[in-house]
């Protein structure tokens, strides 16, 4: 178990001090795929950087099962530090070692011998579908294929932690899901604790139980990422799940009024539901943005509509949206 407790980091820097975290409290269980996501410049790398001790909190602790980090010399950090590895968005590789040297190469810093880290190499490679590029150097391999050996060398060492600090940001769509498709069998087969750092929705949705949304170096919201994702509560999360349909962005016209809707598995009807709103209470809602999707014949997204008239047209359509099963409905309030 991964505990960080009242976790706080501050630079020293010509123009003052900056605080890139605060008190950040986060309990992440053993076998957890667990997210950490916000905006640029939000605290994440930092935050990664803290679990692993590659920067000292200012104040707090990082526990990694019931073990203070604070606490060890940097001869035990050293050690402690080969159950916790890192792949990263620019895979980190040596480009004069082809594959097989490259997931050597920290089996060779631990002082393994040569023939025990081949074989650990071999088999590593094997796992994440280069068996066939043990020979090949780095600039012969494709991005998805250059994050694979990353990967495979990040396990070299019998982790039990695996932080991901945007790894897949530099990858497309189809590789960057054959990526976390490997991560999640990696888990799966070596009882892995996963920390995904990432500013990718996508990313979290596809692969994580839990995430934790930070801004401005705090949690500004935890949960389970259905929970989360489906009906946000603080408004960093709602800028991250609505960018379209976030309320700052939002200016009405005279007399309309917002509503998004968030679909979290409702049974896909056959007749859209606007219009089906339509028909059956003759309330007339445009579509101002969507992002929804079917999986097994179950909707997930959310919609932002727009109607017009008084406060009570708003209310009555809310109410009929909201006794649809698995749909979440609620006005959007606006400055104007």
């Amino acid at each position: 178990m991964i505990e960080l407790k009242n976790l706080s980091k501050t630079f020293t820097a010509k123009s003052g001090d900056v605080e890139a975290l605060k008190n950040i409290s986060l309990t992440i269980p053993d076998g957890e795929i667990y997210g950490i996501i916000g905006m640029s410049g939000a605290g994440k790398s930092t935050l990664v950087r803290c679990i692993n001790m590659l920067e000292r909190p200012t104040e707090g602790s990082v526990l990694i099962d019931g073990k203070s980090m604070n606490d060890l010399s940097e001869a035990e950090l050293r050690k402690e530090r080969q159950k916790i590895t890192m792949i990263f968005q620019d895979f980190n590789l040596l480009m004069q070692r082809n594959c097989l040297k490259n997931v050597c190469f920290p089996l060779e810093l631990a002082g393994v011998k040569k023939s025990e880290a081949v074989k650990r190499a071999t088999e590593l490679l094997e796992i994440v579908g280069l068996s066939d590029k043990a020979k090949n150097y780095p600039a012969q391999l494709s991005g998805g294929q250059q994050q694979r050996v990353a990967i495979a060398r990040a396990l070299a060492t019998h982790p039990k932690i695996l932080l991901c600090d945007e790894a897949t940001s530099a990858l497309d769509p189809q590789t960057t899901h054959s990526i976390l498709s490997l991560i999640r069998d990696v888990r799966d087969k070596l009882g892995l604790t996963v920390i995904v750092i990432t500013h990718q929705m996508s990313v979290v949705e596809e692969i994580c139980g839990r995430v934790a949304i930070l801004n401005g170096g705090e949690v500004a919201e935890e949960g389970p990422v259905h929970e989360v994702f489906s009906a946000p509560k603080s408004e960093a999360a709602k800028r991250l799940v609505y960018p379209d349909g976030y309320s700052e962005s939002l200016v009405p016209a005279p007399g309309e009024h917002f509503i998004r809707v968030v679909y979290n598995g409702a049974e896909v009807s056959k007749t859209p539901l606007i219009a089906q709103m339509a028909m059956d209470r003759n309330i007339a809602a445009s579509i101002r943005s969507a992002s929804t999707r079917s999986i097994g014949g179950k909707a997930y997204g959310n919609m932002l509509l727009s109607v017009t008239g008084d406060e009570s047209l708003a209310e009555e359509a809310i109410s009929y949206l909201r006794e649809i099963p698995d749909i979440i409905a609620e006005e959007v309030k606006t400055n104007a």
